[in-house]
């Protein structure tokens, strides 16, 4: 008897194994979420450079929606090859579904408050507090990026096969 159970136990785990290896295309779902962030002036020159003046010398990105006052989401600072900083966010703030009754196609929303620290001649001169609201698109086949703003102006929209840059001009 306990023999019999053994096998069939046996049988139950290959079965179940078997079901779980399905391959089938049609059941992923493409994630596109990276954001890349640039800084720059009016004239085009990188604001995250910390050696140079008049540029920001940290930053930091708070989640308005997290579960805690100071909710810090991770980012971090990257170089493209010609040495040009920009930050790089990947997730970590909540998302508030904003439009969610048509199960093909959800909108959910982020919202990040931004603080930048600026300095002159090596000391501090002011800190910015911005805002950025990144909006998602949920459906069956992609969840990505659609839009941000930046302060309430629409600095992104998504079209489709290309890299989420935002390039916030101050």
């Amino acid at each position: 008897m306990l023999e019999m159970r053994n096998i069939v136990f046996g049988i139950l785990v290959v079965f179940f194994a078997v079901l779980s290896c399905r391959t089938g295309d049609e059941d992923l779902q493409k994630i596109d979420q990276i954001l890349d962030i640039y800084m720059k002036n009016g004239s085009g020159r990188d604001l995250l450079h910390q050696k140079k003046d008049q540029t920001y010398f940290t930053y930091s990105m708070n989640d308005v929606f997290g579960i805690k006052d100071i909710s810090p989401v991770s980012s971090s600072l990257r170089a493209t090859a010609d040495s040009t900083l920009f930050i790089e966010y990947i997730a970590g703030a909540r998302r508030i579904g904003v439009d969610t009754l048509d199960p093909n196609n959800k909108t959910y929303r982020s919202l990040i408050a931004i603080s930048l620290v600026k300095r002159l001649n090596n000391t501090i001169q002011d800190t910015i507090n911005d805002t950025m609201r990144i909006e998602y698109r949920m459906t069956p086949s992609v969840f990505e990026v659609s839009k941000v703003y930046y302060n309430d102006t629409l600095r992104f929209t998504k079209t489709a096969g290309s890299p989420n840059v935002v390039t916030i001009v101050k």
